[in-house]
């Protein structure tokens, strides 16, 4: 008898593992993408598995939360992790991409393999049949009112992308090249005495934002606060976040600067920079005034500036199960940021999760729970069982993990122990029910 195909609907990160797992264990996939006839307010590339936001996929140390989640991605076979790995750049302790190289080898993954069906089309309803939805957390229109209609409302909050500048046009006689703490000279750094940094400060805060048509009053997720936001809280905010300069020692002065602003890869030619936390809502003239108020970038070309846009996610407690299924409807599957999850890695993962559980869902198999003690797992749990009145996405952390069976006072020796603990039951997956 042949087995069904297998629509999986979005070709960001989830989408795309959720693919590539299902056809690597021999489920004909049918992958629908609305580019490149289309692309969202935040999508340049017509290619997929872009990222948004930053090319940064954080901590690499298993020690760290996200950290474990890729490792365990590694030894449980993930493409993104493959095309993370492949298309890596200098980035200090955590893991940065390519944003381009990075896309088009997952672009490329998906393109030839025998077992992936690529179709470019706009998808408005939930398809009959065997269907993982991983539209991200843009999706919109007539799609994401089926959504709402079939699992019930959707939440909305706004994220925010930082500025790219070119390495060309920045003044590198004011910045130094080192990664904090001594751990290489990964980064570009903009030091900034006391005077620049509450000069900067006072103009940010008065700098015009662009409108945003959905709220007056518009939710902000914390992970990805704009940066004029930040400063509104308070005028040392900044100085005391994404530009501490903890760990940087001017080679100029042998002297801390009173504040930081980082600069990280973007491309794996080191032609364009990322701003480190700088998500930002500027009206785009206003970025440029502002932002060339750093030392640097006073002609710094800004090859793509700052935006902000309107992200969704489903009231997934109580209706998602933790390998990510509809339990109101055999065979549905949701994947990605649309389900709660917060994060590159963590879309992947949920992916993953969801592409595995999908292929044993059309053989009839038992499905696959990682449990709370694994890092992938855990966030299948959360987004499922999430018991409080104020869901809202979640990036992984050792706080959702099942805890220590005993107590343990160190968090250092905790984090450990919990990362030991999730990578063998890992490994007994591999090598057995995987």
């Amino acid at each position: 008898m042949t087995e069904p195909i297998v629509n999986v609907i979005g070709a960001g990160l989830a989408g795309c593992e959720a693919a590539y797992q299902l056809a690597s264990r021999g489920i004909r996939v049918r992958l629908v993408d609305m580019k490149p006839n289309r692309l969202s307010p935040a999508h340049k590339l017509g290619s997929f598995s872009e990222l948004v936001c930053s090319n940064s996929l954080r901590s690499d140390n298993i020690e760290n939360a996200v950290g474990l989640l890729k490792e365990e991605l590694r030894r449980l076979n993930s493409l993104i992790m493959r095309s993370a790995d492949k298309t890596r750049i200098p980035a200090g302790g955590a893991l940065a991409v390519d944003r381009t190289g990075f896309s088009e080898f997952i672009t490329d993954e998906l393109k030839n393999n025998g077992n992936v069906e690529i179709v470019s089309e706009e998808i408005k309803r939930i398809p009959d049949g065997y269907t993982v939805i991983a539209t991200g957390p843009l999706t919109d229109g007539e799609l994401l009112r089926d959504v709402e209609k079939v699992t019930g409302a959707c939440l909305h909050f706004h994220d925010a992308a930082a500025p790219i500048v070119s390495r060309d046009s920045i003044d590198m006689d004011k910045v130094f090249f080192l990664s904090r703490y001594d751990r290489g000279e990964d980064y570009l750094n903009c030091p900034m005495n006391a005077e620049e940094y509450f000069g900067f400060v006072r103009e940010l805060v008065k700098a015009e934002t662009a409108p945003l048509h959905e709220f007056e009053t518009p939710k902000v997720f914390e992970g990805c606060m704009p940066v004029e936001v930040m400063a509104k809280r308070g005028e040392m905010t900044l100085a005391y976040g994404p530009l501490k300069p903890v760990g940087l020692v001017d080679p100029c002065t042998g002297k801390q600067p009173f504040a930081v602003v980082q600069l990280r890869r973007d491309n794996e030619a080191g032609t364009l920079y990322n701003m480190v936390g700088f998500q930002t809502n500027l009206k785009f003239g206003e970025q440029k005034r502002v932002f060339s108020m750093i030392p640097g970038l006073e002609k710094a070309e800004f090859i793509r500036c700052g935006v902000m846009h309107r992200n969704s996610y489903m009231e997934s407690p109580g209706k998602l199960t933790p390998w990510f299924e509809f339990k109101g409807r055999e065979g549905l599957f949701f994947a990605g940021q649309i389900t709660g999850v917060e994060g590159y890695v963590e879309s992947a993962a949920s992916g993953f999760v969801a592409g595995v559980n999908m292929a044993r869902r059309v053989r009839g198999e038992a499905m696959l729970d990682f449990g709370a003690s694994t890092a992938i797992g855990s966030l299948g749990h959360y987004v499922s069982e999430y018991n409080g009145s104020d869901f809202q996405p979640m990036n992984v952390t050792f706080g959702i993990m099942d805890p220590p069976e005993t107590r343990i006072r160190s968090k250092k020796e905790r984090c450990a122990y919990i990362a030991k603990r999730s990578l063998a039951l890992i490994n007994e997956y591999t090598e057995g029910v995987l």
